[in-house]
């Protein structure tokens, strides 16, 4: 009788053990900010926040909020205190406390292209110039013949819900399309930084080893460009950002250009999925 009650506390421990390890581990911020925008169909809202001490420094960005109610009834001029979750690939604040305020001032945007792109579906999209991680001159019409996948990030970006998933979703197409037999269409991933000032082609390869294993660059390409370059691809894009305190706040694009040079579909925002694109890729 003991050994079996043993047998049934070591299992008990074991399971509790498993069950611990296979917990994402998070990290949790206080967060205090004004309100500056909300989106509730992205569950998300612009806060002006102070320095998050152990995270980031005081800034204007966007945070994802779980909470219907408090989305509901969030408005600009507000002030929030709040709980941020961050884990590995995803972050939100939750616990908030809403108090009004004066109302809340917009930052000024180094791209004013905010979710106003100049491209329309079926546009031919102009031959945007940049250089790639081996530091060699690229043109987007260079890739006519293949589906061409673009999307904009910034290597220091500190928030997993955005570059990182970006680029985690980039991978997850990545390994499908290596993986697969070949159906005689080919697709090009391409990444672009819009941080010209510390994104040089070398920080772009140390970057794409992070998300390709191997980092082979056949199928998939790291890529900058001059300050102005990068304004008028972003901007006919309609990806927007502004640098604050050292970091960059921006919007999140991922465009799919097809075979004939024409844009086929631009994803706002970080809900799209692998499988979408995937599933669009295979189109007729």
């Amino acid at each position: 009788m003991q050994t079996r009650t043993s047998i049934v506390i070591l299992a008990l421990c074991s399971a509790f053990a498993f069950s611990s390890c296979q917990r994402e581990p998070e990290r949790r911020f206080d967060l205090t900010g004004k309100v500056v925008s909300v989106d509730r169909s992205q569950h998300q809202v612009t806060l002006a926040h102070e320095e998050i001490k152990g995270f980031m420094d005081a800034m204007t960005m966007p945070f994802n909020v779980k909470d219907d109610r408090a989305l509901s009834v969030l408005a600009p001029g507000q002030t929030v205190r709040a709980t941020l979750v961050v884990r590995k690939d995803s972050s939100w604040i939750e616990a908030l406390t809403i108090s009004m305020t004066e109302p809340a001032m917009n930052s000024k945007v180094e791209n004013s292209a905010a979710e106003n792109p100049t491209a329309r579906r079926g546009d031919e999209v102009p031959d945007f110039s940049l250089v790639n991680q081996d530091n060699k001159p690229i043109h987007l019409s260079q890739y006519r013949g293949e589906d061409l996948l673009l999307t904009f990030i910034y290597t220091r970006c500190p928030i997993p819900d955005y570059c990182p998933r970006t680029s985690g979703n980039f991978a997850a197409i990545h390994n499908s399309i290596v993986s697969s037999p070949s159906s005689g269409r080919k697709t090009h991933l391409l990444t672009i930084s819009f941080d010209t000032k510390n994104d040089t082609p070398q920080v772009l390869r140390e970057y794409a080893a992070r998300y390709m294993h191997p980092p082979v660059f056949g199928e998939w390409e790291f890529a900058t460009g001059s300050p102005d370059e990068i304004r008028n691809i972003t901007f006919y894009f309609g990806l927007a950002f502004r640098r604050e305190s050292g970091q960059i706040v921006h919007s999140l694009v991922t465009a799919l250009i097809g075979p004939d040079g024409r844009l086929v579909h631009i994803y706002a925002g970080n809900q799209w999925t692998p499988a979408q694109i995937l599933a669009e890729l295979k189109r007729p």
